[in-house]
């Protein structure tokens, strides 16, 4: 049977690419949106194949739990790809972050996901194949200045990734990380139209922005049998910002 992946935040930036290029690549597409409903009917109903879109707030267990539940129910089988997309974003200096700030960033984009795998992992292990791609941030291996609170969040996916390999490579369950850089996005059109976002452009390696295009691409294949002997890696799609 065709495979069928789950795209988190898969409405608009980053993920709706995604969607798009898994959808067209033929694999069956479950993919959550928070809360432009609209906006993921829409995407639905451009793209062919068997696609549909869920509800979905990663910081909320039971939401997880009742967007799994539908998912199932659509689809007769839970994920046997997981695509940790979902994220938000918050630009604060250190001393202005709140408590509530820090949790809701932690809630959002490192206990959601984490979540999200351990509700799929039971159906992987029964079939001994599944993979699991955390979309992590080059602000996740260096730190982050105005956004320390998600810089911290990202570097706990990547060790997400890191601890799921170490524990479930043995039953074909492959889970890596593509750790981005400065992507082109509506997530981080405002970042990069300031002054200082010029100068982090210009400072990139490559001269360039990263494209969601380039994202899909190492996402597709990390999804396939052909990734080989990955799991636990982190790939760095950042155009020579961070080599390490």
């Amino acid at each position: 049977m065709t495979k069928l992946v789950m795209i988190t935040g898969g409405n608009r930036g980053i993920g709706a690419t995604l969607v798009d290029a898994f959808a067209n690549a033929g694999f069956r597409v479950a993919f959550s949106y928070c809360h432009n409903q609209l906006q993921a009917q829409a995407l639905q109903q451009k793209l062919s194949g068997d696609i549909a879109c869920f509800a979905l707030d990663q910081a909320q267990p039971q939401s997880i739990t009742e967007c799994l539940v539908s998912i199932k129910k659509h689809f007769g089988q839970l994920p046997d790809i997981l695509i940790n997309n979902g994220a938000i974003a918050q630009e604060k200096p250190f001393d202005e972050i709140s408590a509530d700030d820090f949790s809701i960033m932690m809630e959002t984009n490192l206990r959601g996901p984490f979540l999200l795998a351990q509700g799929c992992i039971a159906h992987m292990q029964q079939q001994q194949w599944g993979r699991i791609i955390n979309i992590s941030s080059v602000g996740g291996q260096w730190g982050g200045f105005n956004q320390v609170h998600y810089a911290a969040a990202k570097a706990g996916l990547i060790n997400l990734s890191q601890s799921i390999a170490k524990i479930y490579s043995k039953d074909g369950i492959y889970c890596n990380t593509i750790a981005i850089g400065l992507v082109a996005t509506e997530m981080t059109a405002r970042e990069l139209n300031s002054e200082a976002g010029k100068r982090k452009v210009a400072s990139i390696p490559m001269q360039r922005l990263g494209s969601s295009n380039e994202i899909a691409a190492l996402a597709l294949f990390l999804a396939g049998d052909n990734c080989g002997y990955l799991s636990g890696q982190t790939l760095n799609a950042n155009g020579g910002m961070y080599l390490g």
